[in-house]
């Protein structure tokens, strides 16, 4: 989300201008997204995060392996330059999404989920199976109901990676942190996502 603020110039006229830190950097939230591939991110959750780009959210994926972007960028998520390396840090964070498929292959990105576990300030989406133990007690599944545009533009999304797309769910399964699960379930109750036990 942008937040405005209002520059009064001398001619008496009011403008919205977006707020920046001292470093330039726009004040957004922000997503870090680790998976193996394009096509994994939109599968499992290419409308949620459709739906927090839309939202203002800036979220950015970082693939392990080399793959076509297109997919992504249909649903409005940049890709990280996987040469650049990927600063997966609370203090950029808002909110950290990874597969468990990239979260078994680096020992970095288990470092970093488990981190972000315990970090109160930090949401934590997760999606695949094979979870290790000690993850899958701190967090809940959470039903996350897309948007009409969500579900559409997953449906170009799916096409770009080269998978069938023929009728998109209402629902993405999402593993949240125990903290954003109780959060969905107080402010969204019914609206947007529905946190389950797991």
């Amino acid at each position: 989300m942008v937040t405005p603020t209002f520059d009064i110039s001398h001619n008496g006229r009011v403008t919205a201008t977006r707020a920046a830190r001292a470093d330039g950097a726009c004040l957004r939230y922000r997503i870090d997204v680790v998976a193996p591939s394009a096509a994994d991110v939109v599968r499992s959750a290419g409308g949620w995060l459709y739906d927090r780009v839309m939202a203002g959210w800036e979220v950015t994926a970082l693939l392990t392996h080399d793959c076509d972007t297109l997919p992504l960028r249909i649903l409005g998520v940049q890709a990280a330059d996987p040469k650049a390396g990927f600063p997966l840090t609370a203090a950029k964070s808002h909110s950290l999404a990874v597969s468990a498929e990239a979260f078994t292959a680096d020992p970095r990105i288990r470092e970093q989920v488990l981190a972000c576990l315990d970090d109160r300030l930090t949401e934590v989406a997760l999606w695949g199976d094979g979870w290790p133990l000690g993850v899958n007690r701190t967090v809940t599944t959470a039903q996350y109901v897309l948007s009409s545009a969500a579900r559409r533009f997953k449906g170009y999304a799916l096409a770009a990676a080269g998978m069938p797309c023929g009728s998109v769910s209402h629902t993405e399964t999402l593993l949240c942190d125990v903290a954003t699960g109780r959060r969905w379930m107080q402010s969204w109750s019914g609206s947007t996502s529905t946190p389950t036990s797991r």
